[in-house]
Order: C-alpha cells, then structure tokens, then sequence
C-alpha cells in the first residue's frame, strides 16, 4: 500500500501529514526528508495552514486514524467539539456512550490520537477546566497555543 506524506511548518514547528488508502491516518510533530504528495495530502496541508491563519474552524478530510473500537468512538465523541470551545473528560466520555468510569481511558484515548489537531484533543481538558497534558508538540504549552487561536477560554 503506497503511503503520501509532506510536511509543512506551522506555528508550533515543522508538521508532517500521512495519508494511506484515500485518508489521513497520522499527524506527526516534525519534519519528513523529502515528500510524497497527493491530491489529498495537498488538501491536508492547505487546511491546516488555513486553520493556522485563522482561516478555517473545521477540517474537511477523510481521516481514518487506527485504533481501537473504543478509541475511535473517543475520538469520533471529540469531532464534536466546537471550535474555540472545550469539553471535560468525563462530557467527551458520555458523548461517546462510553460506561461511568471511563475517564482513565477516555484520557488515554486522547493520548494516543494518532491526527491532533484534525481530531481535536486539544479542546478536551480536566473537570475543573485545568490544562491536563498534551502529547504533541510542547505538551501544555502547545495546547495553550492551540486553544488560543481558537480564542478558548483559559482557566
């Protein structure tokens, strides 16, 4: 299966975009040598430099990160997000149907989206609006940027 990719610089540093069967599957910090690009790699890109101009609220992508059953309706739950707006752990948990309890998993879900930004883990934060990690980038302070051109509120 051919794998495209490119990368693309962005406020928080060099991006690389990953599509494989007509969907993007990874979004990765840092730069890839050299490229392979693709209609759809080249929509990925110019979205996402829209969205960091300030451009562009939503992704229109076919994405089909891997994951588990249980990931995915995580990180299907997070689409749902409005931008600029941010939801607890345990509101993403039941708007994924998933069980009471589920907020370990719900966070390690977030941790492992394998597309932030296009699956915005970044609007999800802990029950009290705290800041909790951020696995791409800078952690915290990548977040912060994040939901600040969204013009979030921070707490």
């Amino acid at each position: 299966m051919t794998v495209f990719y490119a990368s693309l610089n962005s406020p928080l540093g060099p991006l690389t975009v990953f599509e494989e069967a007509g969907a993007i599957t990874v979004l990765e910090w840092g730069h890839a040598p050299g490229s392979r690009s693709s209609p759809l790699i080249n929509q990925a890109t110019r979205q996402l430099t829209e969205y960091f101009d300030g451009m562009r609220r939503d992704f229109d992508l076919p994405l089909n990160p891997a994951g588990t059953p249980f990931r995915k309706s995580i990180w299907a739950a997070m689409q749902k997000i409005p931008y600029g707006e941010t939801w607890t752990y345990g509101e993403l948990a039941q708007a994924a149907g998933a069980k009471p309890g589920a907020g370990r998993a719900t966070g390690a879900a977030c941790g492992a989206n394998p597309t932030p930004i296009l699956i915005p883990c970044h609007r999800v934060v802990g029950a009290n609006g705290a800041l909790t990690g951020y696995s791409g980038g800078e952690g915290i302070e990548t977040k912060k940027i994040l939901l600040r051109l969204e013009g979030a509120r921070l707490i």
